[in-house]
């Protein structure tokens, strides 16, 4: 019996091993970048910041994919102190290893335009989308508002390390990351030689303005705590904060036209996480009748359905900014999800979602290397067969 239980869990490894080898990279170590400490370029517990870095090859040798992680925010000095000790604000808690699949994917079948680039997954643990700089440090709390400062360390660090004869360039990233590949687009492309083709692609990071279900304007005034707490203002868009405040300026739908990097959008117009925490926020459904709905937008009701579709409406007008440039594309899916990219069964594979008959890998590498602009909206829910069943991946992306 003992025998045939061991070899049961032999050829279980064996099939995971399999799995891992043909699907993707497998997984990739960290790397902490020590030096980062002396430049003050620290998580919220002062730990080094740190990423995961898969080399390119062949002729992907000088192109480069920096892929920013993401985990929500903290807007204020308490919620950053629950993050503190948790891998969202401290590499002495991150994993040792990081599996690489979607985008990141070093398997030329599942990743055909990207997959021998040299491939970099930036940790985060900022809680501020790599935005926040001050220099003072409370010593009661011994909080470090530092992202921004953790993403100029990283970018320059991959400099050395060869990104400085970069000829293609992407910076990309999921959800807070994909925010956080927004804010700071233009910022990366200025690190790169003027020769390179530079471009980004954010993932579930195009959160939109809109106030909750009880008419509460949650998550702005939760972003506000954000850009305040972190002291972001200064590198976000000073054509925008000047207009609009710092506070609003945390929004792509008010920086989005003042990017000069072209930039393409992959966000779903039913983005779970937002119906779940900027449309629908706990606090805002205090007794749970929204549950079903949240859960899958399939079980909402009528009225429950009217809302959600009117969300749809406005992240479609929110978008105006990428609409009206050339140089900008877009995959707006009609699937009930929340970030797509790094998930090989929606970024390349026979039944992932599509527009116009395209995959996300598919646009995205097409729009990269100008074989053919990409710019499209799906129809309203439930329209899209190809959505399939929904992937929520609620635990990668917490509450706020």
């Amino acid at each position: 019996m003992e025998i045939s239980r061991i070899w049961q869990w032999l050829n279980l490894l064996v099939c995971v091993l399999l799995l891992v080898k043909s699907e993707g990279s497998g997984f990739v170590p960290i790397t902490y970048l020590e030096d980062a400490e002396s430049k003050g370029a620290v998580c919220l517990d002062g730990s080094p910041p740190a990423y995961h870095f898969d080399k390119g090859s062949g002729e992907g040798v000088n192109s480069w994919i920096v892929f920013l992680e993401g985990g929500g925010w903290c807007s204020d000095v308490s919620s950053c102190l629950e993050r503190k000790d948790t891998r969202l604000g401290s590499s002495k808690q991150m994993d040792m290893q990081s599996g690489f699949n979607g985008i990141l994917n070093n398997q030329q079948d599942y990743n055909p335009d990207f997959y021998n680039w040299n491939r970099i997954k930036i940790r985060y643990c900022d809680g501020s989308s790599f935005t926040g700089d001050v220099e003072e440090v409370d010593p009661t709390n011994n909080l470090h508002f530092r992202g921004a400062r953790i993403f100029e360390a990283v970018i320059k660090h991959l400099l050395a390390k060869g990104m400085e004869n970069a000829e293609n360039a992407i910076l990309s990233g999921c959800s807070a990351g994909g925010l956080a590949a927004i804010l700071n687009c233009d910022r990366f492309k200025s690190f790169l030689p003027n020769g390179a083709r530079v471009k980004c692609v954010p993932d579930a990071g195009y959160f939109i303005n809109v106030p909750d279900v009880s008419g509460t304007k949650h998550i702005e005034n939760f972003y506000n705590g954000v850009v305040e707490t972190h002291g972001s203002a200064k590198y976000l868009s000073k054509s925008c904060t000047s207009k609009y405040g710092a506070g609003l300026c945390f929004f792509p739908q008010y920086v989005a036209q003042d990017i000069a990097t072209p930039i393409f959008v992959v966000n779903a117009a039913y983005d779970s996480w937002q119906i779940r925490n900027i449309l629908i926020p706990s606090m805002a459904d205090p007794h749970g009748s929204w549950k079903n709905c949240k859960e899958n937008i399939s079980n909402c009701t009528p009225d429950e359905l009217d809302a959600v579709q009117g969300f749809r409406e406005d992240f479609i007008k929110a978008l105006s900014g990428v609409q009206n440039s050339p140089s900008k594309g877009m995959f707006i899916d009609s699937c009930y999800i929340h970030c797509q990219t790094g998930m090989q069964e929606l970024w390349f594979n026979p039944d992932a979602p599509q527009l116009a008959n395209t995959t996300i890998a598919k646009a995205v590498g097409d729009w990269f290397y100008e074989r053919k602009p990409f710019q499209h909206i799906d129809c309203a829910f439930p329209c899209n067969p190809t959505c399939g069943k929904p992937v929520l991946n609620v635990k990668a992306h917490p509450e706020i």
